[in-house]
């Protein structure tokens, strides 16, 4: 099954703030941008499931797109209370201790990779389950798209979960608001 995966458009926040599973809205000429690039793209066909997370950054670029779904299963990661803090402010001694354990730690007292791991693999097992579906598109966040890949790509190679969830923690960060990646995915 085709993956379409598009990370929400640019949030109204100020730079440099956790923000995770904060509620934020996205900015509006963002949500016109992307969505305007995915017509144009033409990579979301007419009748293909549209999945979103439920945080509002999110739902405003699905609600252009048409139907769809939302599953709070494809949210961004909780950190607790790092939640909209500057991550300037966030202790070092904190962000260390989670440096040196990406999938246990919770940040904040929030979740931990391996937890947030567990949803998103639970929502891609019952995508995958419905067969004969040839694609789907999902708006989500960057963490839950790194997730998904690093899934994808575990999960065909054997790797158990909390190493998926260790790879996509170590991931670089670079998927763009916005940005469409596409995943040829294997139940």
């Amino acid at each position: 099954m085709r993956l379409i995966l598009v990370r929400h458009p640019r949030p109204l926040v100020a730079p440099g703030m956790c923000y995770g599973s904060s509620d934020l809205p996205a900015a509006p000429d963002d949500v016109a941008r992307v969505h305007a690039a995915l017509l144009a793209s033409a990579s979301i066909v007419p009748g293909t499931p549209l999945y979103a997370s439920p945080l509002q950054r999110c739902t405003a670029l699905a609600a252009r797109l048409g139907p769809h779904t939302l599953d709070a299963r494809l949210a961004e990661m909780d950190f607790g209370g790092w939640e909209q803090r500057s991550w300037n402010d966030i202790p070092r001694a904190e962000v260390d201790a989670w440096a040196a354990d990406l999938v246990h730690y919770r940040p904040g007292g929030g979740e931990n990779v391996l937890q947030v791991a567990e949803r998103v693999a639970a929502f891609r097992a019952e995508l995958l389950g419905r067969r004969g579906l040839p694609q789907a598109a999902i708006i989500c966040h960057a963490g839950t798209i790194r997730l998904l890949a690093a899934l994808e790509a575990g999960l065909q190679a054997g790797l158990p979960l909390h190493e998926c969830a260790r790879r996509a923690a170590a991931a670089p960060h670079s998927i763009a608001y916005g940005e469409t990646v596409i995943l040829e995915a294997v139940a």
